[in-house]
């Protein structure tokens, strides 16, 4: 049984934990719209975060903690089973009975990834709190498994539906070769020189800052009202179905109290903020994009509640 101080001490801290994130996509809004900040300014801000920050931020987020891959084999399948749970029911929207049919194609396309991506930043501050230094290892495979299945889960249909060659497109992806990149480093057993980690590690933290503030920048909440239903069934998936599926699964593969702790945590955090910034430069819907991750960001509270306090318990 997990111990009840994990949950109470989680349950405290979700809606202090999660402000920080949705006051930076405050202050990219306001910023944007009530100053001489506008688009122009964080056009070239996406650039700098998508191709050089966000991939430095992936490649020191993999390499930092060595993966213990031949004593984690059952949390690396918990891990692609609940991934690939999450891909397959953002996929399948278009063919969901009585609302498939209305769902914009290329707005679904840019924002399926929300469904099952998540910011990192907040599962790495998160994890200690809720299952202890023991916990860190396991969200390090959890990471090195999961985000190049995500990132090719986010590409793909953008890629498809788009004027984009599929394999162009994940080849020359940053975030791709990134995550790749910091496979090997790690499975080689190397990791970033002491005296850079310093300097790695505030790129990584700036661009958690600018990928927000970005999001805010291009956040019209206008356009929410375009396709609510595709935004509710995408946020319900995220903050509601993986959570109760992280619960099934972590049963069916036979995970114990800290590994189900930390895969419900995985499964309940906001979805990851640069999913605006991939939207955008794929050419797709970014405004679009922003307002589910500033939704995702406000949602985390309950999904974390719900996970953490509702589901844990059932184990």
């Amino acid at each position: 049984m997990v111990p009840a101080t994990f949950v109470k001490l989680a349950a405290v801290n979700f809606a202090q934990l999660l402000f920080p994130d949705f006051s930076l996509i405050l202050c990219g809004y306001l910023l944007c719209r009530y100053t001489a900040l506008n688009r122009k300014v964080w056009e070239p801000i996406e650039s700098l975060v998508y191709f050089f920050m966000f991939p430095v931020l992936l490649f020191y987020s993999i390499v930092r903690t060595p993966l213990e891959w031949q004593t984690a084999t059952h949390m690396m399948a918990a891990g692609l089973t609940l991934g690939l749970t999450g891909i397959l029911l953002a996929y399948s929207l278009p063919r969901w009975p009585w609302v498939g049919r209305y769902l914009d194609t290329r707005l679904h396309a840019a924002s399926a990834q929300v469904a099952f991506r998540f910011n990192s930043f907040i599962v790495l501050a998160l994890v200690d709190r809720v299952a202890g230094p023991q916990g860190m290892p396991l969200v390090a495979v959890l990471i090195g498994v999961c985000v190049p299945l995500f990132n090719v889960g986010a590409v793909f249909p953008m890629a498809r539906h788009g004027q984009h060659g599929l394999w162009r497109e994940l080849v020359r992806n940053p975030l791709i070769i990134a995550t790749v990149s910091g496979l090997l480093v790690n499975m080689a057993g190397l990791g970033i020189p002491e005296w850079l980690q310093p300097t790695t590690n505030r790129i990584g933290q700036a661009a958690l800052a600018l990928g927000l503030m970005a999001a805010g920048a291009g956040m019209q909440l206008g356009r929410m009202a375009q396709a609510k239903t595709l935004a509710t069934l995408v946020l319900g998936i995220k903050h509601l179905l993986l959570p109760v599926a992280a619960l099934l699964v972590a049963l069916a593969w036979q995970l114990d109290p800290t590994q189900t702790v930390v895969l419900l945590m995985f499964s309940a955090v906001p979805t990851a903020s640069s999913c605006y910034v991939l939207a955008a430069r794929m050419g797709y819907d970014g405004p679009y994009v922003a307002g589910l991750v500033t939704l995702s960001t406000l949602l985390g509270v309950v999904s974390l509640t719900l996970a953490l306090g509702v589901l844990l318990p059932l184990r």
